[in-house]
């Protein structure tokens, strides 16, 4: 078992590989609100939001035999939901219904008494923006 201060210096960062740079970056920084960091010359892109980082990286640069390598016409990210929790839902729905970026789920009250909606990338990967659950905290 880990003791607490040795969890203190855990962070996480997401990697997603994808096909178009130009498309998930548009979609990261303008609909989702993420910052740009620096791009590598190979396409490495980070991007902050708050206390998420993740960073996008093109998939065309890995082996064709590597883990993550999706099947043809198979979606990125399948099988995986990725969730941002915000203090505010409001503005977070407004900011993207205002780019026309499409809705994979609508803004709503969820059963377990979260409001959240939900978004694809431009390569698939599954979004649920929601409100925090203020018990876990």
């Amino acid at each position: 078992m880990m003791d607490k201060s040795s969890a203190a210096n855990v962070t996480f960062r997401l990697e997603l590989f994808i096909d178009d740079l130009a498309a998930s970056t548009e979609f990261y920084g303008r609909v989702l609100g993420f910052s740009i960091g620096k791009q590598q010359a190979d396409g490495y892109t980070p991007m902050v939001n708050g206390n998420v980082t993740l960073s996008l990286n093109l998939r065309g640069n890995l082996p064709d035999d590597h883990p993550i390598q999706a099947n043809i016409g198979e979606r990125l990210g399948r099988g995986i939901e990725l969730v941002l929790e915000v203090d505010d839902i409001e503005p977070m729905y407004k900011q993207v219904c205002a780019t026309n970026w499409p809705l994979s789920g609508k803004l709503q009250r969820q059963t377990w008494g979260l409001t959240d909606f939900r978004v694809l990338d431009p390569d698939g990967y599954y979004w649920r923006i929601t409100t925090r659950d203020k018990g876990c905290h």
